[in-house]
């Protein structure tokens, strides 16, 4: 098998955009691949499991080769969707079904690797990266059957490792030598590029498309991406029984106090909607706090809080608790996506030529 499977070569540049939980929509998705990079989105955006059905017919006739150009006059990029794998996702063989009835290039998976899940995309030519925070995890999902990698390093908002994206890199490499993407931090043209020196091949970018006119996501959230920067993340498995990064100002939005957060009970994630109501309900009788308001998407709050929550209101995650990365100081306004690609584009080769113009090397000292 090559290095870079056709289904990801062409780009215009090496990125894939990060599927976002509520955030992204078929409107976002086509926006990205039309710009020339990887668009992507989580299947659970869509609710019910028929809008997933809709949005997929939306996003392959948008792309379609007669009807989609890319930003440099092109066929527009691929695009993937995000499968949450993990067993508390009830939707996971109906999405799946949709994955393969519309043939989705590029298939995401998370929380969890699954033999199975993966046969599925294999069947009809589809590509299945997974997403990883360490080096166990990821032997794990190569041995299952993924074709690449995605190394959830340090500073990747949402759902987030901790470990450094040069050691989780070279790790992954002194054995893998497929298709690695980089998630951590990465908001710039240069970041792309360093990306690469480590050894990925992608730069995988979450944060940034946030603060997007396509983002499906309140002003509020995205002028909290604009105005902050590294300090104002805080780790916390809290909000879904997952570390991972938010913004420190929607956990005091919140009624929460970041520096004193309680820890869940870790292990008990639940992706499905009505169990996630019956919880909230029963912890807002309990702790005499507002009962959870339905419509809302499914790992909203997924695990029981600690008891020293108890007198805190129930915020509504991935709502209200807003995920981040420590990459968000570079964002500095709001733009569409096709801006945010091309000034991707342009710090890119800038960097590249910067560095490929140094006729002798940078002497170093001891």
């Amino acid at each position: 098998m090559p290095r870079i499977p056709k289904t990801l070569e062409g780009l215009r540049l090496p990125v894939i955009g990060a599927p976002l939980f509520i955030v992204n929509t078929p409107q976002m998705v086509i926006a990205q691949c039309k710009a020339g990079i990887v668009g992507s989105m989580p299947s659970l955006n869509a609710r019910p499991l028929e809008q997933l059905d809709l949005w997929l017919k939306e996003i392959t006739e948008a792309l379609s080769v007669k009807s989609a150009a890319n930003a440099p006059g092109m066929p527009a990029a691929p695009f993937g969707i995000n499968l949450i794998v993990h067993k508390t996702n009830e939707r996971l063989d109906a999405d799946l079904n949709l994955i393969v009835k519309y043939k989705v290039p590029i298939v995401i998976t998370s929380l969890g690797a699954r033999a199975e899940v993966n046969d599925a995309v294999h069947s009809y030519g589809g590509f299945v990266l997974h997403d990883v925070i360490n080096n166990a995890f990821a032997r794990k999902a190569i041995a299952k059957g993924a074709d690449g990698l995605v190394a959830v390093a340090a500073g990747a908002g949402g759902h987030a490792g901790t470990k450094s994206p040069f050691a989780l890199v070279r790790e992954i490499r002194q054995w893998f030598d497929g298709p690695l993407a980089l998630a951590g931090a990465i908001s710039t043209g240069d970041d792309v590029l360093a990306a690469q020196a480590m050894g990925a091949d992608f730069a995988y970018i979450g944060s940034a498309f946030v603060a997007t006119a396509e983002a499906r996501v309140s002003d509020a959230y995205k002028q909290a991406i604009v105005d902050g920067n590294s300090d104002e993340i805080v780790y916390t498995n809290l909000f879904s029984g997952v570390h991972g990064n938010y913004l420190r100002c929607s956990i005091i939005n919140a009624g929460l106090d970041p520096d004193n957060l309680p820890v869940s009970h870790a292990g008990n994630m639940n992706w499905t909607s009505a169990r996630q109501e019956q919880k909230w309900n029963r912890y807002a009788q309990e702790s005499k706090v507002d009962a959870f308001e339905g419509g809302t998407p499914a790992n909203e709050m997924a695990v029981e809080v600690a008891p020293a929550a108890a007198q805190a209101p129930a915020p509504k995650a991935w709502k209200e608790i807003w995920g981040a990365g420590h990459g968000i100081a570079s964002i500095t306004k709001v733009v569409t996506v096709a801006e945010y690609v091309e000034r991707l584009s342009r710090e890119y080769e800038a960097a590249r030529a910067r560095l490929l113009g140094r006729e002798t090397p940078v002497a170093v000292t001891a």
